[in-house]
């Protein structure tokens, strides 16, 4: 099943390259050939789906039917143009590394090794925080896997500060596997002339680190990825205006509505429900709307199964449903 989920996203990938559509809505699109872009490499909360101990419908028709499955919320950034090898930024190092990396391998083409270590991976690794589904794959850089040479991650100062101080992921960066970056919220990072990461602070469960969204704006089109928030309102910042600032809105659906873990108060795990989102983003204009795609979706919520009827329920208010291995122009 690992395989064949594997193989899906490959194939999703190599087509949206092959026709030079870059859309991931099944609209056709007469542009150009792809040359800046987003991977959607994984749509699930920080635990996946399937997830470990479950053993519910949603997590036993997973592990049946590789369609169902998801894999661990992340993004990859890739420029393909010029004559080398494509350059590629991850969003999010999650759980799933090794399988979103077998994914993505048309565009994570070899480069020449390094002294001392394999060449880095990616040109840049950009965690949102430090919660479980969004820093864990680091470790599969480390000797006992990859084996990294100068990985860079680019990191706020919180985030840093909580990789130094804490092993294995220190000594990682003491090897020289991992390379730290400070960023800080509001500062763009460039990375062409033409494509720059901009890092949102976002108020979420910052136990360990603060949390960020980024915004990245290529030559075509931009699109701002925030899989965790705690709720719309805590958020200083409105946002409707970042939905309006960007062509593509990956945002936090982990929760369709309140009571859907038995026995757990989700007041302990404040995320913006769907149902809640829905209801608040009605004010946007139609063509607005449909830049939202909901992702980092838990084992738990209906929307992750397709044709469900909460899954209708997003449509039909004029937004979307991520799905893994969906390809957007940049």
């Amino acid at each position: 099943m690992k395989i064949a989920a594997c193989l899906m996203l490959t194939t999703a990938l190599a087509t949206a390259l092959a026709s030079c559509s870059g859309l991931p809505n099944d609209v056709e699109d007469p542009g150009p050939p792809l040359e800046v872009f987003a991977v959607v490499l994984g749509t699930a909360q920080d635990g996946g789906l399937p997830q470990v101990g479950c053993f519910d419908e949603c997590c036993a028709d997973a592990r049946e039917d590789p369609e169902l499955r998801r894999l661990v919320s992340s993004v990859l950034i890739v420029d393909a143009r010029g004559a080398g090898p494509p350059r590629r930024w991850l969003l999010d190092c999650t759980p799933d590394l090794q399988e979103q990396v077998a994914s993505a391998r048309g565009v994570l083409a070899p480069r020449t090794a390094g002294d001392g270590g394999r060449p880095p991976l990616f040109d840049g690794i950009f965690p949102t925080h430090a919660h479980l589904g969004h820093y864990a794959g680091l470790l599969q850089l480390g000797r006992e896997a990859y084996g990294a040479k100068g990985q860079r991650v680019f990191a706020t100062e919180r985030m840093e500060r909580f990789l130094l101080g804490n092993d294995p992921f220190a000594h990682l960066v003491e090897s020289g596997a991992l390379v730290l970056e400070r960023i800080a919220p509001g500062d763009a990072i460039t990375l062409a002339p033409d494509l720059v990461v901009e890092p949102l602070s976002v108020p979420h469960r910052d136990e360990f680190s603060d949390t960020v969204a980024f915004v990245v704006r290529g030559p075509e089109g931009s699109l701002c990825y925030l899989p965790d928030i705690d709720k719309w309102e805590r958020w200083d910042t409105a946002i409707e205006d970042v939905v309006r600032g960007v062509d593509v809105a990956l945002l936090d659906g982990t929760f369709f509505a309140d009571g859907e873990i038995p026995g757990r108060s989700m007041r302990d795990i404040p995320h913006p429900f769907i149902a809640e989102s829905i209801a608040r983003f009605r004010r946007l204009e139609p063509s607005e709307r449909g830049r939202i795609w909901f992702t980092h979706l838990n084992h738990t919520n209906p929307v992750a199964r397709p044709g469900s009827v909460s899954e209708a329920a997003v449509l039909s208010a004029g937004m979307h449903v991520a799905r893994d291995g969906q390809v957007f122009r940049l």
